[in-house]
């Protein structure tokens, strides 16, 4: 992609992606994140979805967009390491395809930008309808966390992990504060987002210099803009095992571990722990997925993951209730084994061919690609998945042993039957 800077810290990237039919454009803000602020950021991101000043109603907008073949418009927000990111993005077909020759992605950026910069607002704050309405959204959403029990026992475990440090900030803010936030803290939100947050607009085969007039144009309407530096990648300190076990009479008990490392991985680093945490649990071929699921039948599932964001090694599982102990006993064998252990050059190589295969398509959808340079914008990487291919190749076997060597256990989380053996 090709990115520069329009205003300080606003970016443009752009990149033709003529293997498509369709165009996407996003405008992401990024700013540090506070707990205080969480729930309002939460509410805003809904009622910015819900319209705009060219169309006030999502009656209004669902016409408008279905009447450009179709497009969407998504506005979502998550937390990612110490920042909150709120993302707005248009997507549709391109000019080429247009049946009477409409300049399709010039429409696709007003929505975006109207949506971006020019919320509903009604006696100077925005619209309380929609902040009632998507209140009660906002209150299904954090009411039906505990339905899904994997995600749930995984919210838990971070809960327990990161405590009030930022990175432990809610996506969806917080139950207990809902009711108390006002259409005037939504708005504030809104213009603490706009005036102190860094921009990436990305466009994916739309005309750039016609975005970038746009953006301009939205800028030169903010008189109060005044960047604020984003929190750096940062690890937990290292600390005891904090065990807890939350009881709840479900079929499936869920475990989930938290590992902490020295440091946030940088530069060749990341690719390392790709491999890493790949050969620990992130395949079907990798030891957890291969012993504890398939060999020793501990688990109904077993996997591993890694958040560059935030240095945290995690590892979930769904297990029998008796069988808790055994699992997590197992699972730690299993990384211990290969921090001190033989491993095989099979198993390098299996490990690097599902992830070179899942790099190769990040190019077949918009959404990857985006995804894809969005993380490397963020982690100062700027990596191609060809360049990132590459790095994987060259990793070692010491390189993998080194790299898990750096975590240990700082949090294990269970849901488990009251009484049950553990």
């Amino acid at each position: 992609m090709h990115r520069r800077e329009i205003a300080p810290e606003v970016y443009l990237s752009s990149a033709p992606a003529e293997q498509f039919c369709r165009q996407r454009l996003s405008i992401n803000f990024i700013w540090p994140a506070e707990k205080e602020n969480a729930t309002a950021e939460a509410l805003l991101a809904l009622a910015m979805e819900r319209g705009y000043e060219d169309c006030p109603d999502m009656t209004e907008l669902s016409k408008k967009l279905a009447a450009l073949y179709g497009a969407s418009l998504s506005v979502d927000t998550v937390v990612n390491g110490g920042n909150r990111v709120l993302t707005v993005a248009v997507s549709g077909i391109k000019d080429a395809f247009a049946l009477e020759g409409e300049r399709l992605s010039t429409e696709y950026a007003k929505i975006a930008f109207g949506a971006a910069f020019r919320p509903v607002m009604q006696d100077g704050v925005i619209s309380p309808e929609f902040i009632e309405i998507e209140r009660e959204q906002l209150r299904e959403e954090l009411e039906s966390e505990m339905n899904e029990k994997r995600l749930y026992c995984l919210r838990q475990a971070r809960r327990k992990f990161f405590g009030d440090a930022p990175a432990g900030v809610e996506r969806h803010g917080y139950l207990s504060e809902l009711d108390g936030v006002t259409p005037s803290r939504v708005t504030d939100a809104f213009w603490h987002m706009v005036n102190t947050a860094r921009m990436e607009v990305m466009c994916f085969g739309l005309d750039d210099a016609q975005v970038e007039t746009q953006l301009r144009a939205a800028l030169s309407m903010l008189t109060g803009r005044c960047p604020a530096p984003l929190r750096p990648m940062e690890t937990m300190p290292r600390q005891e095992e904090q065990m807890y076990d939350e009881p709840m009479d479900t079929v499936q008990g869920k475990l989930c571990m938290l590992f902490t490392s020295d440091h946030p991985v940088k530069g060749m680093e990341r690719s390392i722990m790709r491999v890493a945490v790949a050969l620990l649990g992130g395949t079907a071929t990798s030891r957890l997925f291969q012993n504890v699921r398939e060999k020793m039948s501990l688990c109904y599932y077993c996997s591993a993951g890694y958040a560059a964001s935030t240095g945290v090694l995690s590892i979930d599982s769904g297990v029998e209730h008796a069988n808790a102990d055994a699992a997590k006993a197992a699972i730690l064998n299993e990384l211990e084994a290969l921090k001190t252990g033989e491993i095989t050059e099979k198993e390098m190589q299996d490990t690097k061919l599902a992830l070179k295969n899942a790099l190769r398509g990040v190019n077949d959808s918009l959404g990857a690609m985006e995804n894809w340079n969005f993380g490397e914008l963020l982690n100062g990487s700027g990596l191609t998945p060809e360049q990132a291919i590459e790095q994987i190749e060259a990793v070692t076997v010491q390189q993998v042993k080194e790299a898990l060597a750096q975590f240990s256990l700082s949090v294990t989380y269970r849901i488990t039957k009251e009484g049950a053996q553990q």
